[in-house]
């Protein structure tokens, strides 16, 4: 029995007789005897080649499935790329590949892993076709340094940028330092006054990294360090002052405590930027009996300031009542404003006609 076999133009066919791989044939139309063990599979010519049953080494020696097709195999420390009609699809995710080439051009762009930089030519809409766990990126801000290691060994400083790096046969990682100027508080320290008083007290520090070679290799945790070191500092001082002293000298102290620092600045790998006491609390009991020292002080200076006032009103009474004692015009003048002050207080004024207005106000005053 023979069965008629149709292949269009866009398909191929696999010829195989008792199981065993004959030829390919393509557009056409075909008889076989399906009882001499004749059997043909058929596909489109698009894409990847779908039939496997054949191993390629066999399918290479037919020449048309040869002309038709392109076999591709990716080396070992080699991404592949894979470029239908010059348009990127996808990164190859296994050794070999066999596609069709007869109505689209199928491309491998071959790339090598064995440099753990991901160079130039590798485009940003390349990697993104990459799978994350073959690559790694790391990315450099402002003020910010970067320690690239291969296999933990230190290789070179790295600036602002972006950096991508392949997963292949090194073990690359990058270290990344803030070389901005950060801050430490210190809060709440307990400290006894030389006077045997104690306070708390609140600094801050301004600081950067300065070497981030060394701060890698001799510093773990640096802002405990520093914390603790900076502590030990501000209690050695403080010590040495009365609570007096303390309140009056904020600014002498914090001074001497930025000086002990820079002398310890390299210990850190750091730049001592500013250090600054910001505040200082009293006990309860203390801040009462200041606040009392206080009010009694101001109450005093106000007490001193008002008889300086009054002194100085009676020194002007004294000064204008000897000039109205040497000059009758001025005590007249004097006389007669007062007058008129009178006047405004007085709702109604009677004047008999026995002398004039000013005569009578003034008998009126003498009366008073």
């Amino acid at each position: 029995m023979k069965m008629k076999i149709i292949i269009k133009d866009n398909q191929a066919g696999f010829v195989k007789k008792n199981g065993l791989f004959v030829k390919m044939i393509t557009a056409g139309t075909y008889h076989f005897s399906k009882t001499l063990g004749y059997e043909v599979q058929i596909e489109e010519m698009t894409g990847e080649v779908d039939y496997l049953e054949v191993p390629h080494q066999i399918l290479q020696r037919d020449e048309n499935f040869q002309k038709s097709t392109v076999h591709m195999v990716i080396p070992d420390g080699y991404a592949g790329f894979l470029y239908v009609d010059d348009n990127l699809v996808s990164v190859a995710n296994r050794r070999e590949y066999t596609f069709w080439n007869v109505f689209e051009k199928h491309t491998i762009k071959l790339v090598s892993m064995e440099e753990p930089v991901i160079g130039k030519e590798v485009t940003k809409q390349m990697l993104s076709h990459v799978p994350v766990r073959m690559y790694k990126t790391a990315s450099i801000g402002d003020g910010e340094c970067g320690l690239l290691y291969y296999n933990n060994i230190l290789q070179k400083k790295l600036t602002k940028g972006i950096y991508s790096f392949w997963n292949y046969n090194t073990e690359v990682s990058v270290k990344i330092f803030d070389m901005r100027q950060q801050k430490l508080d210190i809060v709440g320290q307990e400290i006894l006054t030389k006077d045997k008083i104690g306070i708390r007290m609140n600094m801050v520090c301004m600081y950067r990294i300065s070497n981030a070679e060394e701060f890698v290799e001799k510093i773990t945790n640096l802002k405990e360090q520093l914390y603790s070191c900076v502590q030990l500092v501000l209690r050695e001082h403080t010590g040495n002052y009365k609570l007096d002293e303390i309140l009056e000298l904020k600014e002498q102290i914090s001074k001497e405590v930025f000086d002990s620092l820079k002398k310890k600045e390299k210990d850190f790998c750091i730049e001592i930027l500013d250090v600054g006491i910001k505040d200082i609390i009293l006990p309860g009991e203390i801040r009462d009996i200041m606040n009392t020292v206080l009010v009694a002080e101001k109450t005093a200076q106000a007490n001193v300031i008002s008889r300086r006032e009054e002194v100085a009103s009676t020194r002007s009474l004294l000064n204008t009542a000897k000039l109205m004692e040497d000059n009758k015009t001025l005590y007249k003048l004097k006389e007669l404003e007062y007058l008129e002050r009178i006047c405004d207080k007085v709702g109604e004024i009677s004047v008999t006609g026995n002398g004039g207005l000013i005569e009578q106000l003034g008998k009126l005053m003498e009366t008073a």
